[in-house]
């Protein structure tokens, strides 16, 4: 009686939501081994409709289905995915759509629906003849479909949700613990209700791995079970399900977990391409690559492809090979068929025209690279990246032309060079590399970078007209301000600090800085007054203006009067010569300066630091440290795949914003008393909050945060204005079966460890581990923690008050970044994100599950890492009973045969089923069925057995499905 209640609350749910009435002619053209054959085959008679039989094979060709919708005057009916590609392929363009003008309404299920397939139906069908279509999902386990989503609205659709749940159907998204995950965090759905079947078919273990207790029934019998369904998705905020690929279908490939499924939905998006499959494959070596078919409606180059993947994802998902089909293989069920696609050949159309290699170099780089990216045939003109070359390709390249040609070459050097005819002239160019030591000299033309300077110079090169590397700060002052004085306070900062005179420029190919005996200066003023319609916030924002790294001062200064005696100040530097500290050195000394008092005066400059420090890094420390951070990351680098809203930009956005919130005063107190119960600080104890958050987000056991350090080892350098600072990247794992407790200690360890090797620069340590160079993320990590015990403070004189100006920057340079601040009597965290990944309500939800962490291992210390629960009760509710409000009922006490018969009793002579010319009544499919269901009970057939049927697709078989279940 379960399958018959569950087809019963199935159909009677499509009649609530997209009615059919006596008039209506249902198409059945699903091979009954495939589950959507089941509302096919009854709801028509639950409802007096009819159904029409197409004929057998008919479900492949669209010609027949155009056929048969108008000749039965079909109004509902049903494709997969693919095939109903197929079937807009052959609409169109046509003239006679109004063969068509009975249909009404179009199911799709079977497989992911894309946004591409979806603006075709609604161009062809909807806005023509007002066709819906609706998109379904359910696996065979639930008794065919579970969720609903109407595609049909109106509007463009750039995700195709599966949709919420339908009547009597709970819909869970939980993580490999069982545990409810948040909006916009995936996870794998669970399906509990009335169509939850009974299990598999003489297989106990699969059974049980699968079919298991519902821990959110609430002792609802229908909700006992649920089913584990191995679909990936996540909550949308409206309580629509995302639907993101199956979890077997998830790769690793370069340290990077890849959803196959958001490439094929990104090739899908182009107007080309019908349809579209990924996979994974292993080279010769036994690497995995990307492996992209495509059935597109005319030949398109790597190109084209790549740039069209790269508009919307990052550089690591574009596939290395792409092969172009007639026809995707599909299986009995109209499927994509994996198995059926053939390996890449190694020749691909690149659309360049073929040049073979002309002199000795051009042959031995074909070679080297015929090697590397395993094509056959490779032309001069050829490029590098289309041919399936990555960044860790190219770090392979530069590799094998310094063994080659012993010659270096720079990575940005292949990113620029990306043919063998332009890499040979670039070869040809160069000397061979001779590594020579820049003497120290007490006074010279230029002097060398530290280390995080030449990070921040390369960085600075890639994007010369961004603001991303800024450091601007607001004051307000209040009371009357002397704007002469206030220059001669800013001419003194510069007199005193050489970095405030520093400019950089290109020395033999060597970035250095240049020290200038003087430079000009002049601060901007404003009066607000005086600017039409511009607040304080877009004065400030106009202000902020890049950087010309080539001309001092790496300074700017501006006042903006807001009133007589209310003034802000703004001041910006870039990171190049400036840090933290520096920020706060200089408000103080400005002050100071500001009202004549006299400064010690500085015993070094931060050239001497540059050229002692480049020293250190070859003393027996400094190579201690190296080892230490080498052997940290020996084995790999873990890359956190955090759940975002938007897809990943194919390059680095810093667009930026941030939200506040303050821990209430049980939480603060409670971290302080844990932190000293385990010995740790506060920071180490903030850290493994983060690190669990972070792990209950991306399911990750292998987390790399980045945690700034002042970077200043010498007394010497405390009152010095420049870049010291350095980053540092703590590793740590998050395991589920570890005590908070436990993990709390290892992060202590963890972080005591890299404090003390932290004089190794992060730049180097990146540059030695030969990581990917992914140009749309950070190195080694994408996310900080950050203690801020130090700030810009307020300060008072006279007649004059200056405090700090808050205001919004819009620059995050990592994707998340979590800073404490650390006050007397309160703890305050803002989290600054980035916007090309993350929504406002995503970051919010993300504070709220950080505090949730925090106060369950406050009150539970020993609580394993996986029972930690980030959703709070109102969270839960809103997914247990606002996305899963679906109780409703349906007829249990009634079967399908039951209910037919009642339709057939109230409209006898309505026609229930056409095949061909022959049709049949509602009257005569009963007779016809009772009499073959007492001929079964004759033949010794009783409940629960197993009659089989050899039929086509016929009336024949209708009134044999319905006498065996009578």
């Amino acid at each position: 009686m379960i399958e018959h209640h569950s087809a019963v609350n199935r159909i009677k749910w499509m009649q609530k939501r997209y009615p059919i009435a006596q008039q209506d002619v249902i198409l059945q053209k699903t091979p009954y081994t495939f589950d959507v054959s089941v509302w096919e085959l009854f709801w028509w008679s639950m409802e007096g409709s009819a159904a029409a039989f197409l004929t057998p094979g008919g479900e492949k060709d669209p010609s027949e289905i155009v056929n048969a919708i108008e000749k039965y005057k079909v109004s509902t009916m049903h494709f997969v995915p693919s095939m109903l590609s197929i079937f807009l392929e052959y609409l169109e363009g046509r003239a006679d759509l109004h063969r068509l003008q009975s249909l009404r309404q179009v199911f799709a299920s079977g497989e992911a629906l894309t946004p591409l397939q979806v603006e075709r139906f609604n161009r062809i069908l909807n806005e023509s003849l007002g066709v819906k279509l609706i998109n379904l999902y359910g696996p065979t386990e639930a008794t065919v479909d579970v969720s609903y989503f109407d595609c049909s609205i109106g509007e463009k659709l750039d995700i195709i949700p599966i949709g919420k749940p339908i009547d009597n159907i709970k819909l869970l998204i939980v993580n490999k613990h069982n545990q409810l995950v948040p909006v916009g965090v995936p996870g794998e759905l669970c399906i509990s209700g009335v169509g939850v079947g009974r299990g598999y078919l003489n297989r106990a273990e699969l059974t049980a791995e699968k079919f298991i207790k519902n821990p959110y029934s609430n002792g609802e019998a229908d909700y006992e079970i649920m089913y584990r369904t191995g679909d990936l998705t996540r909550w949308m905020p409206d309580g629509n399900i995302e639907y993101l690929g199956r979890i077997d279908h998830q790769v690793k490939i370069r340290g990077f977990r890849i959803e196959l499924g958001e490439i094929e939905n990104q090739l899908l998006k182009h107007e080309d391409i019908q349809e579209a499959v990924v996979m994974a494959r292993d080279d010769k070596s036994g690497s995995k690559y990307l492996c992209g078919y495509i059935v597109s409606s005319r030949e398109l180059t790597i190109a084209e492809l790549r740039e069209h993947i790269l508009k919307d994802l990052p550089e690591y998902m574009v596939p290395a090979y792409f092969v172009r089909l007639e026809k995707m293989p599909l299986s009995a069920n109209g499927k994509a068929d994996r198995k059926a696609l053939p390996e890449p050949d190694g020749s691909i159309a690149t659309g360049t025209e073929y040049v073979a290699p002309r002199n000795e170099t051009e042959q031995r780089l074909a070679a080297i690279w015929q090697d590397i990216l395993q094509v056959e045939s490779i032309g001069v003109k050829d490029n590098f990246f289309d041919l399936g070359g990555h960044s860790l390709k190219a770090t392979v390249l530069i590799g094998r032309v310094h063994k080659e040609f012993n010659i270096d070459i720079h990575l940005t050097e292949v990113f620029k060079n990306t043919t063998i005819e332009q890499l040979a002239e670039l070869i040809s160019s160069s000397q061979q590399n001779v590594y020579s030591e820049i003497k120290l000299v007490e006074k010279q033309n230029y002097y060398p970078l530290s280390s995080a300077q030449k990070r921040l110079y390369i960085l600075n090169k890639i994007e010369e007209s961004s603001t991303n590397y800024n450091l601007p700060e607001v004051m307000m002052i209040e009371g009357k301000l002397d704007i002469k004085q206030m220059e001669l306070a800013f001419q003194g900062l510069i007199t005193r600090h050489e970095s405030l005179r520093t400019s950089f420029a290109l020395v033999n190919g060597e970035p250095v800085q240049i020290i200038h005996d003087s430079v000009d200066f002049k601060i901007d003023y404003t009066d607000i007054a005086q600017c039409s319609n511009m607040g304080e916030d877009e004065a400030i924002r106009q202000f902020i203006k890049p950087f010309d790294l080539n001309k001092a001062p790496l300074l700017r200064a501006g006042i903006i009067k807001l009133e007589e005696n209310r003034h802000l100040l703004m001041f910006d530097m870039h990171h190049i010569i400036s840090d933290g500290v520096s920020i706060v050195v200089l408000v103080k000394e400005f002050i100071d300066l500001y009202q004549n008092k006299e400064l010690p005066e500085l015993r070094i400059q931060y050239k001497d630091y540059a050229e002692w420090h480049n020293t250190m890094l070859e003393t027996e420390k400094a190579l201690k440290h190296k080892e230490y951070w080498l052997n940290v990351f020996s084995d790999s680098i873990p890359a956190l795949n955090m759940p975002t809203d938007y897809a990943r930009p194919a390059l680095q956005s810093f667009e930026g914003s941030k939200i506040s919130f303050a821990l209430d005063n049980a939480v603060n107190n409670g971290l302080r008393k844990l932190s000293a119960e385990n010995g740790a600080t506060l920071y180490m104890t903030l850290l493994s909050i983060y690190n669990v958050l972070l792990f209950k987000y991306t399911g990750q056991e292998d987390i790399a945060v980045g945690s700034p350090v002042v970077g200043r080892p010498h007394w010497d350098l405390e009152n010095l204005i420049g870049m010291f600072v350095n980053t540092l990247a703590i590793r740590n794992y998050p395991q589920a079966d570890k005590a908070y407790g436990q993990f709390l200690r290892e992060v202590r360890q963890a972080s005591l460890e890299a404090f003390e090797n932290q004089e190794y620069p992060f730049e180097q340590l990146v540059d030695n581990l030969k990581l990917n160079k992914d140009l749309s993320r950070n190195p080694l990590f994408d996310t900080m923690l950050v203690l801020q015990n130090m700030s810009v403070p307020e300060l008072r004189m006279d007649n004059l008050t200056f405090k700090k100006y808050n205001f919004e920057n819009k620059v995050s340079k990592f994707d998340i970044t979590m800073e404490a601040v650390e006050k007397a009597d309160s703890l305050v965290l803002n989290i600054e994100y980035c916007t090309k990944l993350f929504k406002k309500e995503t970051i919010e939800r993300l504070a709220k599950h950080f505090i949730n962490i925090a106060k369950q291992v406050i009150s539970n210390p020993d609580i394993k890492l996986s029972q930690i629960d980030i959703l709070d009760k109102a969270e839960k509710q809103h997914i247990l009973k606002g996305f899963n409000s679906t109780e409703a009922d349906y007829l249990k006490h009634k079967t399908l045969h039951q209910l037919f018969e009642e339709k057939a009793q109230a409209s006898p002579d309505s026609i229930a089923a056409i095949f061909g010319e022959q049709k049949i009544t509602y009257k005569e499919l009963n007779e016809k069925a009772n009499s073959l269901a007492r001929l079964l009970r004759q033949k010794g057939v009783e409940a629960d057995n197993i009659v089989a049927m050899m039929v086509n697709r016929s009336l024949e078989m209708t009134i044999g499905i319905m006498g065996i279940l009578k």
